[in-house]
């Protein structure tokens, strides 16, 4: 283009076309073209006073397309056909099956003179490129954002015992300001897969961003919508663990990630295709290998660019990370359900029963529970907290959860009533110690000690020692008995035993006398 502005030059200053062309290094007939085109121009040009100085003035782009406008399509006969047909061909491209060497047969059958393939497909697509809506180059700032999806095809693995492959999901996740990427194989798309791997990326990278821009998978949303999507609650309790915000990438045509969808293009040719002839027998076998090839991969000098992905996010991004907690995420179910009338839960997922404060029976109940943990709430309020239990049909019971009845009825035991009686008097825990030492269950003298102990409060301790006095001096232990004796006033009296032995005397028969005896016949 330069050269142009040289011949302009060389050609205002009285120099031939020979000279021109051998200071320039051009042919002549070059030369004598442009000088045409020049004069040309200047003629042409006359109304609008266009003059050397203003042509030298140009840029060379704007000069060099005065010089070569180019020949229009629409000046070909062809064009006014293909033209007429151009909606029918883009139309018929959305179809499957449909290529553009389809479409060409077609229009060569209709022109046989017309258009070469190649030129063919070049109008197509220019006609594509102007129809198409403009793309946008987004600014990404350091550590801001984690864009994440899973690849479209899976990656396997063989069963040792079986020899059945298994088909993983390969979680893929990038920050799009170095371009960083972590890769990870897990067994499918759920939500505690998506979450275990989403957790090992974050290890992986040393810190969190700022924003999660997951794609519309549904462990991550529940309903997609442009503008305002559901968020799956599991995820939600993700960012808050990690304090970090879920920014989901938009529905139907995500266009702001297509930094991960590289990635996975890429992905496909720097693992799969390096690891499809390696066989592996196991998921933490294939994800070493994953780990391996990635780690390259991050390590690749980038195309136009002077650094890896791994030196520029070591040099301007993972310091900027936030900070990792202390402990590893918990996947949290949740569960809406209505407190019994024995004040306890039935979770079904464990067939087990826990305990809720008593005032609460008939309430619902918000259940949270983790894989060692439960949390039940009550209008936003904690109220119990219980160990996990997968015991089938048995109850999680915190005392404190009890109605004062129901704690007596579950404390029973005989340390129990005998502390109580010691408080009570020395000879009424004499007597309730002895009363346990009866051959009878435990659980049998329950209510007789209840019994006691009620007694002791409606009565007069003295009085109540005299009964026991009684009762232990005959060897009857029975709350009746007692009673008795404090309701007729009999606690000054003696009671004696009528169980008394029969006198002795000779007119028995043992053994031998029915032995000797004779079988009387009739």
């Amino acid at each position: 283009m330069s050269q142009i502005k040289q011949m302009i030059i060389l050609n205002r200053q009285g120099k031939g076309v020979k000279t021109i062309a051998r200071m320039l290094d051009i042919s002549k007939n070059t030369v004598k073209t442009y000088l045409f085109k020049l004069d040309k121009l200047l003629t042409a040009n006359l109304s609008k006073k266009l003059t050397t100085e203003t042509l030298l003035s140009l840029d060379e782009p704007e000069l060099y397309r005065l010089f070569h406008p180019g020949n229009p399509s629409y000046k070909d006969s062809r064009y006014e056909y293909f033209k007429a047909n151009l909606g029918y061909y883009l139309k018929e491209l959305e179809k499957t099956g449909v290529t553009k060497a389809v479409l060409w047969e077609e229009y060569r059958q209709s022109i046989p003179d017309g258009y070469s393939y190649s030129q063919f497909c070049f109008h197509l697509d220019q006609q594509q490129t102007a129809k198409g809506k403009p793309s946008m180059i987004l600014a990404h700032k350091p550590a801001e954002k984690l864009y994440m999806d899973f690849a479209g095809k899976t990656i396997h693995y063989v069963d040792r015992e079986t020899g059945e492959v298994i088909a993983c999901q390969l979680f893929v996740a990038c920050l799009p300001f170095s371009d960083y990427a972590f890769a990870m194989a897990v067994p499918s798309q759920s939500t505690s897969d998506f979450l275990y791997a989403l957790s090992r990326c974050m290890e992986d990278l040393g810190g969190v961003p700022q924003l999660l821009v997951p794609d519309n998978l549904k462990a991550a949303v529940v309903k997609a919508d442009r503008y305002e999507p559901d968020i799956n609650q599991a995820l939600e309790d993700f960012a808050n663990h990690y304090g970090t915000a879920v920014l989901p990438a938009r529905a139907r045509k995500p266009q702001d990630k297509a930094l991960v969808e590289n990635q996975v293009r890429i992905l496909y040719s720097r693992v799969y295709a390096k690891l499809r002839n390696m066989q592996f027998f196991d998921l933490t076998a294939l994800n070493g290998a994953i780990r391996t090839k990635v780690k390259s991969h991050n390590q690749t000098r980038m195309q136009k660019k002077p650094y890896c992905r791994e030196e520029k996010f070591l040099a301007d991004e993972k310091a900027l990370l936030g900070d990792l907690p202390a402990e590893r995420f918990e996947l949290r179910s949740y569960s809406v359900l209505t407190v019994a009338k024995n004040n306890h839960v039935y979770l079904s997922a464990d067939k087990h029963y826990y305990s809720v404060p008593h005032i609460l029976m008939g309430n619902k109940v918000k259940v949270a529970y983790t894989r060692s943990m439960v949390f039940i709430y009550h209008e936003g309020k904690k109220v119990a907290v219980h160990s996990r239990s997968f015991k089938t049909g048995a109850y999680s019971t915190v005392k404190e959860h009890l109605c004062s009845h129901h704690q007596h009825y579950r404390d029973r035991s005989p340390e129990y009533y005998r502390n109580l009686s010691a408080k009570v008097s020395k000879v009424l825990y004499e007597y309730v110690c002895l009363l346990f030492e009866q051959n009878r269950y435990p659980e049998q003298l329950y209510r007789s000690c209840d019994g006691l102990l009620a007694l002791a409060r409606k009565s007069d301790t003295e009085v109540l020692e005299k009964a026991c006095k009684t009762a232990m001096e005959n060897g009857i232990f029975s709350y009746k008995f007692i009673k008795n004796i404090i309701e007729n006033h009999m606690e000054d009296e003696s009671v004696h035993n009528n169980n008394t032995a029969l006198p002795k005397h000779r007119n028995l028969r043992g053994k031998a006398y029915y032995s000797n005896q004779q079988t009387i016949k009739f």
